[in-house]
């Protein structure tokens, strides 16, 4: 047996006993609109996918795509108004959202799925009222550069009300893999633009999912963000939650850790934080011991 070989036959005999354990259980995947731009780097992503499928594990891709938003908004001369990193969404930048986000990005997943022959089906939260939302309420917001506050309507944007699995449950039964985009509706068919963190992460507590994977180009979560080696490989929920305490994490850190430990809270058995813009990234964090990012489990 030649080298390459041997280190195959190793791989497979590691991977075996994850394969086993979680054949049948719900992954969630989001993916940022940083890992979903590059379709070398989605192409990967997606075969890995595809693995995942063939053995046998369930699978609900969601995704963003705010940098495409705002490129293709750049293109078409719509102005686009952040304030501490979250959109405002008027009326024409709403438009242009159902554009990228159900047009461009879900179609390109979907293809990149049926390249490696899986089937995918592609929706928005307002797929069989999937996501049912209300548009969000003005709020006082104090600007991180003036350091003034002021009332902030944040326009087409939703907050989750309610989340209804039930034709993501039909989908996954009869083996499809959904492909959400990150758009919902009020009862009266309002469109609203929704992060797409808050879905994935709603969606996976839903379906109480085995595992929400949360791909950016981050490669977890970070003692000392400016230190790219201090990344934390595990931690249980109590870590998680002495961590959190004690802030022994960058303060940009602070929110998503908060998040995490919510959802554990909730009924997600882990939430792993990946940097997908990495070569075998979804393969190294699920059939290794080591792992290629932080994992956050509710042991």
């Amino acid at each position: 047996m030649s080298d390459s070989e041997g280190r195959r036959v190793a791989l497979l005999r590691e991977a075996l006993p994850y394969i086993q354990k979680f054949k049948g259980k719900i992954f969630v995947i989001k993916l940022s609109g940083k890992v979903t731009e590059n379709l070398e780097i989605l192409h990967t992503l997606m075969e890995e996918v595809a693995l995942f499928y063939q053995v046998g594990f369930r699978v609900v891709i969601i995704h963003g795509g705010g940098r495409q938003l705002s490129e293709i908004a750049e293109k078409m001369g719509v102005e686009q108004t952040i304030i501490n990193g979250r959109r405002v969404t008027d009326s024409d930048t709403l438009d242009l959202a159902k554009m990228v986000f159900m047009g461009k990005i879900n179609t390109e997943i979907l293809s990149t799925l049926r390249s490696y022959g899986i089937r995918a089906v592609g929706l928005s939260g307002l797929a069989g009222n999937i996501v049912r939302a209300k548009r969000r309420d003005e709020v006082a917001v104090t600007d991180r550069e003036t350091g003034k506050e002021r009332i902030v309507d944040y326009g087409h944007v939703g907050d989750i009300v309610d989340i209804d699995d039930h034709l993501l449950q039909v989908l996954l039964r009869e083996e499809y893999v959904p492909v959400l985009s990150s758009l919902g509706a009020d009862d009266e068919g309002n469109v609203f633009n929704i992060n797409a963190d808050t879905i994935a992460a709603e969606i996976a507590v839903s379906l109480q999912a085995e595992k929400l994977l949360l791909l950016s180009d981050v490669d977890g979560i970070y003692r000392d963000f400016n230190d790219k080696s201090s990344t934390i490989s595990k931690l249980n929920f109590d870590e998680a939650v002495e961590l959190y305490d004690s802030k022994g994490v960058g303060v940009g850190m602070l929110p998503k850790l908060y998040a995490i430990i919510g959802l554990l809270r909730r009924g997600v058995h882990a939430t792993h934080i990946l940097n997908g813009t990495r070569t075998n990234v979804l393969l190294q964090e699920i059939f290794t011991k080591d792992g290629s990012g932080t994992m956050i489990t509710n042991e």
